[in-house]
């Protein structure tokens, strides 16, 4: 299992004992930002989903809050998104990178969420807080290379990009996983063309414009020796 804390706006903290993660696939609004996802990655080989949208299981305990990630090789890429996170007596909303293994991707979706972490922010909302103006809320991702922070721009859009909390809530609702300890990552939006996403470092943000209040998480990939045998 995995253990995350999460700070609210009003100082508060919540803690969470990870017991189900749920990752949501080709989860756009409008369906051409999906085929537009779908093209990318089908230039990557990835074939094409048989169900849109899509939900994979994770591994409970790759939900993480870490500023490493530790990678086998240099075709590895992360996407932006937020994640619902059900407490004991709340939902909470928070940013999130699910990192990807790309190579893996190729042969199985499912295979290459499991093979890295999904990062959540340190930071949430209550849902209930922001629920009137989730579509406003901003979602941006950045890269960077070497040592230097992630300042290129890889990822922008708002909420209203992607089905909404509530479409996943009512998922969950239906098979009986709207539990404590439940967290699902929303799916992605379309990279912009030309950018590097095989980079060595990621930061992804929400951001309220009716508040100015940003939430983010940031890390950098740390390759793993090679094996022997």
């Amino acid at each position: 299992m995995s253990q995350l804390t999460f700070t609210l706006p009003d100082g508060t903290v919540d803690t969470v004992e990870v017991t189900t993660l749920l990752n949501a696939g080709y989860a756009g609004r409008n369906q051409e930002e999906v085929a537009s996802h779908i093209a990318e990655l089908a230039e990557l080989g990835v074939p094409a989903p048989t169900t849109i949208p899509a939900m994979y299981p994770i591994s409970p305990y790759l939900a993480q809050q870490t500023t490493e990630v530790f990678v086998q090789h240099d075709r590895t890429s992360g996407e932006a998104e937020w994640a619902l996170v059900i407490t004991e007596d709340d939902v909470l909303l928070t940013v999130a990178c699910d990192h990807t293994d790309r190579d893996l991707e190729v042969h199985s979706v499912a295979w290459s969420k499991n093979a890295a972490p999904d990062v959540l922010g340190s930071r949430a909302w209550r849902l209930s807080d922001i629920a009137d103006r989730l579509d406003d809320i901003t979602l941006s991702a950045w890269v960077g290379e070497g040592d230097g922070e992630p300042s290129t721009l890889i990822q922008t859009g708002t909420l209203a990009d992607l089905l909404a909390p509530k479409y996943w809530l009512d998922v969950l609702r239906e098979r009986g996983l709207h539990t404590p300890g439940t967290v699902l990552v929303s799916g992605t939006i379309s990279m912009r063309h030309g950018v590097n996403q095989f980079a060595d470092s990621w930061k992804v943000a929400l951001r309220d414009p009716s508040t100015g209040d940003e939430i983010s998480c940031s890390y950098r990939t740390v390759r793993m020796p090679q094996p022997i045998g």
